[in-house]
């Protein structure tokens, strides 16, 4: 091959590459626009009032394309499908109990993101707000509302793999008082007290009585189901292999995603209820991987989101491991239920 004809070779190779790369700016310029326009055939959404009072109501994320991606709505409960009510509060993770609720925004900035933590008012209006040091993925609201906890990854982006780290943070909502890092209390593993450079926190749930929690912990390649207690500062290994757990509207039971053998290793999760009391594990008959934090509708039913055309759609599925999963509401993640 001739000097000339390898500078031709070349050109040619980067006309190419110029012109993929344009046009792969051009489709997500495309897809932006789109997301900014009105779904066909998604769901009714009007703006109006939405607040964390009024009883019967599923206030959630809004996925569905339009002027109201990422807000807040609300539908009745009973109706979780039907037109939606759209604040201004867009939020990427969301959650809410006794009138107070916890939105994880991203703050656009001109050459990246920052994100941060705002506490609501039963209105929606911001009380407090801390900043977040990475990629939101989960909140929680105490059932009294007088606490509330978000995980953000602050090194790699999925639960997935093994090369991950978070940071999970509790905040007294009444006070102000934060707790920026789990990482902070001490540690009983098996009995024994446990200090690790690897350990990781995510996917906090609060039980009524205004001191205990639980989370996930991760080291040496393993995850546990911990309880914490805020007053005196501890974390303690209850069980192995769980992820994600939320506890039961009466005490007794943690929903929670678990790694089965065989799986994807991108897909490696089922969802599973364990019994506090037994530890017995039961299977929940989702057979999809579900990389979320369940929310208890009641308690004998669980909602999750899984991918959808526009985002994310929420499901439901018994929590005695019977029946089947059925799709409620589409393009919505990060459900509330108001009592």
């Amino acid at each position: 091959m001739t000097a000339r004809t390898r500078i031709l070779v070349l050109c040619s190779a980067l006309v190419v590459l110029a012109a993929v790369a344009v046009a792969s700016v051009l489709h997500a310029s495309a897809r932006a626009e789109r997301r900014n326009q009105t779904q066909a055939g998604g769901p009714r959404i009007t703006p109006g009032k939405v607040t964390l009072t009024e009883p019967g109501r599923m206030v959630f994320r809004n996925m569905a394309w339009g002027p109201h991606r990422d807000e807040l709505t609300t539908v009745p409960a009973t109706d979780p499908a039907g037109p939606r009510t759209a604040s201004s509060v867009k939020c990427l993770r969301f959650y809410a109990a006794s009138g107070t609720g916890v939105c994880l925004q991203a703050v656009h900035g001109p050459v990246s993101d920052t994100y941060r933590a705002v506490i609501l008012d039963a209105s929606l209006h911001q009380r407090s707000h801390y900043d977040v040091p990475g990629i939101p993925s989960r909140a929680r609201v105490s059932p009294t509302g007088h606490y509330a906890a978000w995980t953000a990854f602050v090194g790699g982006d999925s639960y997935a793999g093994t090369n991950f780290s978070t940071r999970t943070a509790i905040v007294d909502t009444r006070t102000g008082t934060l707790t920026p890092t789990l990482e902070e209390y001490r540690i009983i593993k098996d009995g024994h007290p446990y200090r690790a450079a690897d350990v990781n926190f995510w996917g906090v749930t609060f039980a009524a009585d205004d001191r205990t929690f639980y989370a996930t912990l991760a080291t040496q390649g393993k995850t546990y189901l911990i309880r914490g207690d805020l007053r005196a500062r501890t974390v303690t290994t209850l069980h192995t292999n769980v992820e994600c757990p939320s506890l039961s509207p009466d005490g007794t039971r943690i929903a929670f995603k678990k790694r089965v053998p065989g799986l994807p290793k991108d897909a490696p999760w089922h969802l599973y209820v364990l019994d506090l009391s037994t530890l017995r594990e039961t299977a929940l008959a989702e057979p999809r991987s579900v990389d979320d934090q369940a929310v208890w509708r009641d308690d004998h039913t669980l909602v999750y989101a899984l991918p959808g055309d526009y985002g994310a759609d929420l499901y439901t599925v018994p929590s005695d491991g019977s029946g089947k999963p059925r799709r409620i509401s589409a393009s919505a993640v990060s459900p509330a239920y108001i009592e």
